[in-house]
């Protein structure tokens, strides 16, 4: 039996009303997890972690080529960060690595309890400021995308927002970060308790021309980030994997995988003693 012309008007008027409503949700629930993010970041300055980055690179057929992989620690010096090297390639420093490394922690520790108040408030300032294309992706964020709230999974036992997100045609980039922001896809997950973001995947769409120098990142390029729960307050990143083919100048092609793992976290309480912080790992 054939559908009344007016009954199919209403609901493609209803369809196209839940759509919209989607597209209006999608975009709040953004909004919301820009100003969570900001909130989140003044707690997470206060840990310190473990970052392992490993970096594979191939050949054209995908082969790999090479492999490094660098574990360090990252403390809070004098209330800013210090990353001190302590593994390559899965094992110990070498002594005269190691050395090194403590001479060079030795020579930061002293330069840092000797400056001036001057220079330690700038420098305090400075890590407690974010860093410019951070600030830059929150705030053009919620502009420079079409939101679709697609469905709603569990993801480490928590309820998740998953949303699609595609460049707005009309876009107009203000900031570098959002000249790449422009030839992106993305999925979202977004936790529907603390509006974080807990896991997204980024794909680039179309070549992008990055820097002063001419650096091309390929179509199919690929960064997926996951962040978990940390002690009940704050989220900070699991894992960061990027999967991209770059032109450098006209000729070199680089294939590359970076991979950055992060455990150990750590609350400092404030007001620690520097010598506090200097631990063995």
């Amino acid at each position: 039996m054939a559908v009344p012309l007016q009954i199919r008007a209403g609901l493609l008027t209803l369809a196209g009303a839940a759509v919209l409503l989607g597209q209006a949700d999608a975009l709040q629930i953004i909004r919301r997890a820009v100003a969570a993010d900001e909130r989140n970041w003044r707690v997470a300055r206060q840990y310190t972690f473990s970052e392992c980055v490993e970096v594979r690179y191939l050949d054209s057929h995908g082969a790999l080529k090479s492999r490094e992989v660098s574990l360090r620690d990252v403390m809070l010096l004098d209330g800013s960060p210090y990353r001190r090297l302590v593994e390559i390639d899965g094992r110990p420093l070498k002594p005269a690595d190691e050395k090194k490394e403590q001479g060079k922690l030795a020579r930061i520790t002293l330069e840092r309890q000797r400056e001036s108040a001057m220079a330690r408030a700038q420098r305090m300032a400075d890590y407690a400021n974010r860093p410019e294309w951070q600030r830059e992706a929150w705030r053009e964020l919620p502009v420079a995308f079409h939101f679709q709230l697609k469905s709603e999974e569990v993801l480490d036992g928590r309820r998740m927002y998953v949303i699609h997100a595609t460049a707005r045609p009309d876009y107009q980039p203000r900031t570098l970060t959002g000249k790449v922001l422009a030839h992106l896809e993305a999925t979202l997950w977004v936790d529907q308790q603390d509006y974080r973001l807990a896991k997204a995947d980024a794909e680039v769409t179309d070549t992008i021309a990055v820097g002063l120098v001419l650096v091309r990142l390929a179509k199919g390029s690929r960064a997926i980030l996951e962040q978990a729960r940390v002690n009940d307050e704050v989220w900070l990143p699991r894992q960061i994997r990027t999967i991209a083919s770059a032109r450098i100048g006209l000729l070199k092609v680089l294939r590359i995988e970076q991979e950055f793992t992060y455990s150990k976290y750590r609350a400092v309480p404030a007001g620690l003693p520097v010598v506090s912080r200097i631990e063995a790992r």
